[in-house]
């Protein structure tokens, strides 16, 4: 696996649909499914540092991507 940052992850949230709507102690992203279901994904706030293998596919888990589609939205 690739590591990744936090602002890549941001990166694809945003393009994604996601949007910010917290930041306190770490932020908040938030995206409204079609079906009326909430993702929420909360992200540190250490921008250009990697995220941790294990934080980096629960964060996989809570946006409700896969590997695939991660590496494709953010053209890598």
């Amino acid at each position: 696996m690739a590591s990744y940052t936090f602002d890549e992850f941001r990166i694809v949230l945003r393009k994604l649909g996601f949007e910010k709507i917290r930041s306190k102690k770490h932020e908040t992203w938030r995206k409204v499914l079609p079906a009326g279901s909430i993702l929420r994904v909360r992200i540190s706030h250490k921008h250009g540092k990697d995220i941790p293998k294990w934080l980096y596919y629960e964060m996989l888990r809570q946006s409700g991507i896969d590997e695939k589609r991660f590496r494709e939205t953010l053209g890598k």
